[in-house]
């Protein structure tokens, strides 16, 4: 099997995700309306392999380049934004297989199907047993739930041994749906397709085997397991916020070349919308530019020293907040030029509206990362999602 992997190359996935990109677009009323991915969709993408992209071939994934696997969510992100966001969510959280104990890693990824969710924690607690924990919280904005076989809840130790210069443990505790109460709250708009459900556990037991420190080094070496998680996931979901910007973008252009409101010229022969979208093509492309610039550079690193330096990390952190502030702009740019047809959910622009603006929510888009960088460059500690 893991020769078979080593075929697969992020060149491979790339021209398989592209034959997909017609029965994801198909597929995508269905994603929202059932806020999960189709079965059937579903099964032939684990199947191929796209959820296990980032896993160590040692397990049975792939670990293919991380700038193809960024084009990857790219190339789906232009289509459907929450099909996008599932896929970068449950691929990062597969980098997990190299730092759980090996024998953990194979029981859950020996399962083609697998698929892992997970969410941040409320209130979570695990009390040392004899041969495990009992684990009690909360956990929401799971993505991807519907579709996920295992969950990974993320807790704080409760060591009552513990000494007063000790830093608190924390560890990520495996868990099947049937462990937890499941929590529908995701009664939105945008990103209504990811299903990020929350979750409770109320005193399960978890044998320490299904769990491991969160925060230590990789117990399985390569360049894509050097690149923190938070980097990983702004990375990951600054790219669905910019193939949410260009393809609202295109709309926008495509629409000006057709349409002549009422009494006016057509859309295109105005100034007013020539210059408008003049802008809008200069703020995606400088965002762009911007993000592959840092990927690259901090890749390089990454694959040349297997290292990544803070100033590497600052810039990927930067440049991932700034994509998705400015597709946020780019977005609303586009709604406005299309007019008052954009508000009639037959209109693709109203969809990618209610989802870039969800995206600007989520904790990657928060304008707090600027205030972070900003004590970096001023030689402050920074305290940030690096």
């Amino acid at each position: 099997m893991s020769e078979n992997n080593i075929k697969h190359s992020g060149d491979y996935f790339v021209n398989l995700i592209k034959s997909l990109t017609g029965e994801i677009l198909k597929a995508s009323d269905q994603i929202s309306y059932d806020r999960k991915i189709p079965d059937q969709l579903l099964k032939k993408m684990t199947k191929s392999g796209f959820f296990r992209l980032l896993v160590p071939r040692k397990f049975g994934g792939y670990e293919i380049d991380f700038i193809k696997y960024l084009e990857i969510i790219s190339i789906v992100s232009m289509i459907d934004a929450s099909l996008a966001w599932c896929l970068n969510q449950n691929n990062v959280l597969g980098t997990l297989a190299a730092f759980m104990p090996e024998k953990l890693a194979l029981e859950i990824w020996n399962d083609p199907e697998t698929v892992l969710s997970n969410g941040p924690s409320v209130n979570s607690a695990a009390v040392i047993l004899e041969d495990g924990y009992c684990l009690s919280g909360r956990w929401d904005f799971s993505s991807g739930f519907q579709h996920a076989n295992w969950l990974v809840a993320l807790a704080t130790v409760i060591n009552p041994n513990r000494t007063s210069d000790e830093r608190e443990e924390i560890r990520n505790m495996l868990l099947r749906k049937k462990d937890v109460e499941i929590v529908d709250t995701w009664d939105v708009n945008g990103l209504r397709g990811t299903g990020s459900f929350s979750f409770i556990a109320d005193e399960v037991f978890v044998d320490h085997s299904k769990t491991f420190i969160e925060g230590a080094p990789p117990l399985h070496s390569g360049p894509i397991y050097v690149i923190p998680k938070a980097l990983m996931f702004s990375s990951g979901f600054a790219t669905v916020a910019l193939g949410v910007a260009r393809s609202s973008l295109n709309y926008a252009i495509k629409l000006a070349n057709e349409k002549t409101p009422s009494k006016q010229m057509m859309l295109r022969d105005q100034q007013s919308v020539q210059r408008e979208i003049g802008k809008l093509e200069a703020t995606y492309r400088s965002a762009k530019a911007y993000l592959d610039n840092a990927v690259s550079e901090l890749w390089e690193s990454s694959l040349l020293t297997g290292n990544i330096e803070e100033p590497f990390k600052a810039d990927l952190r930067l440049s991932s907040t700034n994509a998705i502030r400015q597709s946020v702009s780019i977005v609303d740019g586009s709604y406005s030029l299309v007019g008052s047809n954009a508000i009639f959910n037959f209109n693709p622009i109203q969809r990618k509206f209610e989802d870039i603006h969800a995206i600007s929510q989520q904790v990657q888009g928060r304008m707090e990362h600027y205030d972070s960088v900003g004590r970096f460059f001023l030689g402050m500690e920074h305290k940030g999602l690096f």
